[in-house]
């Protein structure tokens, strides 16, 4: 028998039986088909208490535990495929929004609850929660907490980290913190709350969460604007906030060879241009009660246009033209996963950089190898998806020998221009030894401590964020 086995006994006693649940695949995998689980038991708890059971069981048997959100997770968090067999805890049942305080601004979630239902739920009470990322119809809140998730909006209202004011957490040896605030103000102390986000489950389970809400903007606005080079994408973002301020939701850099994996992959999709633009921002805006988005945007374009800044554009009239606007950005990603990359990299950079360090990665994948890269990414707040792919004609597997290189190349830049190799998907399994070899020596050493402070039997998602 292995030790999860041993304890599956006692959680069976201490759980009801609608917690246990057939291991399917889709547990053990992850998607980009990097990590595959070897195995384990899995519960799916549908209360806190229920959660802290089931980790003091595992705690007192020192059986490793991977919290499992929505499985959308792209640095391999949620897969063990090394060392003991875990305990696999789904919190797909907690999945109830427990109060909503529309004029505190506030929601209080499980961290079952997907991102959409949220965006749902608290739209009736004419109230916006801003977090907003690809996977938004299957990502869950406590996963996109455990990762501090970015997505489309982070430059206006911030990470998920911005975004919450208290959490609920089963700590590593099942004792339950209520730190479930809604207070904006509480400087009681360390602050626990901003420990736990981005943890990514290495340093308890987060089963609740209490989110900030904003009021819904009153009008808004989206435009596509086709610009000559990323210099003049930075120059039109200086331009847009000088003519609407913090009214900028999102800010967003596309190439050419994003679309052209549309059309490659994706032929259904209504793409405004026969011919894929060689570079191109999708902004959105959302202003105040009496101000029009649509007259600002256009505003905004004949300006740029008549700096040279931007050479067309469209601005959508319709609710269902900003859809489809936005179905080009969202659906990258997914134009990405059917192609199907050598290295993908989700990176920051000082903004001002951004357009050198184009340049001089472009250069260095060329001597590398014939390889085609799809530089997109959030502008705004200096977010890049920096993913190097197969020639066309040829898969990801023809380079497999080619991969770390072209990984240590982007990295290895990244850090010469003092940036992050982690902008928004978290280090998992995936980024220890860049974690290890970028970071600041002191800082990792406070990581250490603070992981064998917390959990001193690791036993909590061992070898996320650092090596087991």
């Amino acid at each position: 028998m292995t030790p999860v086995t041993q304890i599956e006994s006692a959680l069976r006693a201490a759980l009801p039986a609608a917690a246990f649940r057939a291991l399917e695949p889709r547990y053990l995998e992850e998607p980009r088909g990097r990590y595959q689980g070897k195995g384990g038991l899995l519960v799916a708890p549908s209360c806190t208490e229920e959660v802290a059971a089931a980790v003091r069981i595992a705690h007192e048997a020192g059986v490793p535990v991977v919290p499992y959100g929505g499985g959308t997770g792209l640095v391999g968090g949620q897969i063990a495929q090394e060392g003991i067999e875990p305990l696999i805890l789904s919190l797909e049942r907690m999945n109830k929004i427990r109060a909503i305080y529309p004029d505190e601004n506030v929601l209080v979630a499980e961290a079952g609850c997907i991102l959409q239902d949220l965006h749902t739920a608290v739209e009736k009470e004419n109230r916006l929660f801003p977090l907003s990322i690809a996977a938004k119809g299957s990502a869950r809140i406590g996963g996109n907490l455990a990762t501090n998730a970015g997505g489309l909006n982070v430059l206006r209202y911030g990470n998920a980290r911005d975004l919450c004011l208290g959490l609920e957490v089963v700590m590593p040896n099942g004792d339950i913190w209520n730190g479930l605030t809604r207070l904006r103000k509480d400087n009681t102390g360390y602050d626990l709350r901003n420990l736990m986000v981005g943890s990514e489950g290495s340093l308890g389970v987060i089963t609740a969460a209490a989110l900030k809400l904003f009021p819904v903007p009153a009008s808004e606005g989206t435009a596509l604007f086709v610009v000559p080079s990323p210099e003049a994408a930075l120059n039109l973002l200086a331009m847009a906030r000088s003519h609407m301020a913090e009214g900028i939701s999102a800010f967003e850099l596309m190439h050419r060879q994003g679309w052209d994996f549309l059309r490659e992959t994706m032929p259904e999709l209504r793409l405004p241009y026969d011919e894929s633009p060689e570079w191109s921002v999708l902004m959105d805006v959302g202003l105040a009660k009496g101000l029009n988005p649509a007259e600002a945007l256009e505003t905004l374009f004949a300006e740029a246009f008549e700096a040279e800044i931007v050479t067309d554009g469209l601005i959508a009239q319709s609710e269902q033209q900003r859809i489809d606007l936005w179905n080009i950005r969202e659906n990258i990603p997914e134009g990405n996963r059917r192609i199907g990359s050598i290295s993908s990299h989700d990176i920051s950079v000082p903004i001002s950089r951004i357009p050198e360090f184009i340049r001089e990665g472009n250069a260095k994948m060329a001597e590398i190898g014939d390889v085609r890269v799809n530089c997109f990414g959030h502008l705004g707040d200096g977010n890049l998806h920096y993913n190097i792919f197969p020639a066309a004609g040829k898969s990801r597997h023809d380079y497999e020998h080619l991969r770390s290189a072209v990984k240590s190349g982007v990295h290895d830049l990244v850090h010469a221009y003092n940036g992050s190799v982690s902008a928004e998907h978290g280090v998992g399994r995936l980024k220890v030894s860049d974690l290890e070899k970028y970071s600041d020596p002191v800082k990792l050493a406070a990581l250490r401590a603070i992981k064998q402070a917390l959990d001193p039997k690791g036993i909590m998602n061992p070898g996320v964020i650092l090596r087991a």
